[in-house]
């Protein structure tokens, strides 16, 4: 390979890079902020006080429910937006608003998927296929693959991305609701992060028939929290 080669190489690496980071980024209008899926319901009803259980609650979650829901289906829509396979993203689409199993859930992940379409919008990014999927009531993690798919990031970084975005947002719903202290939040976010990559390849294995949305604990508590007396995130 020639410098000039190289040079080219490297350049597309670090657009890659930066536009992950950029889709990863909490200042993204996507109201992520607003949502802790369940964790606010279960400090309140499972007594969780201190950085130690809030992390191994959402270790829990990452790879019991991200890691064979969300992941998965972002890892099957980025390969099907590249391919330009509408029919087979409807399908994934479909699959995400079925498996929601509360009304907050479901409210998440389609508020979340309109905002990224409609920052999608602004920014001039995959616009011929913008207007096609708001007739099919966007899902977040849909939504998201579409985002990633027209970055030179490689799948796998996509959904790397992905789940550290969604790590940031937990720790510091964590942070909010207990409350802890940022430096605890830190060390949440450390252990999630060094677990990440064993996720997203957990989920690049999954197949339409291994993938699931089953986690009946967090349903429970996702509908606890319609009703909560007190509350700061919106589920």
């Amino acid at each position: 390979m020639s410098t000039q080669q190289e040079a080219a190489a490297d350049d597309d690496s670090a657009t890659a890079l930066l536009q992950l980071m950029w889709l990863a980024s909490p200042a993204l209008p996507v109201g992520g902020f607003s949502y802790s899926e369940g964790l606010e319901a279960a400090v309140e009803r499972l007594g969780l006080t201190d950085g130690e259980q809030v992390g191994e609650w959402l270790l829990d979650q990452l790879h019991l429910a991200l890691a064979r829901s969300e992941l998965v289906v972002l890892a099957q829509a980025m390969r099907a937006w590249r391919e330009a396979d509408l029919e087979r993203v409807a399908q994934l689409n479909a699959w995400v608003l079925q498996t929601r199993e509360t009304s907050e859930q479901r409210q998440q992940t389609e508020q979340m998927g309109r905002s990224l379409v409609e920052w999608m919008r602004n920014q001039a990014l995959a616009t011929e296929h913008l207007d096609w999927l708001v007739q099919q009531d966007p899902t977040y993690p849909v939504a998201f693959a579409l985002a990633a798919s027209v970055t030179p990031a490689t799948v796998r970084d996509g959904l790397l991305c992905f789940a550290f975005g969604w790590a940031e947002n937990m720790v510091q719903a964590g942070v909010k609701a207990v409350p802890l202290g940022q430096n605890a939040g830190q060390r949440m976010l450390r252990r999630l992060t060094t677990e990440i990559p064993l996720a997203v390849d957990h989920a690049m294995a999954m197949t339409d028939e291994t993938r699931q949305a089953f986690c009946p604990m967090l349903a429970i508590l996702g509908a606890q929290h319609e009703t909560q007396y007190s509350r700061l995130f919106r589920s």
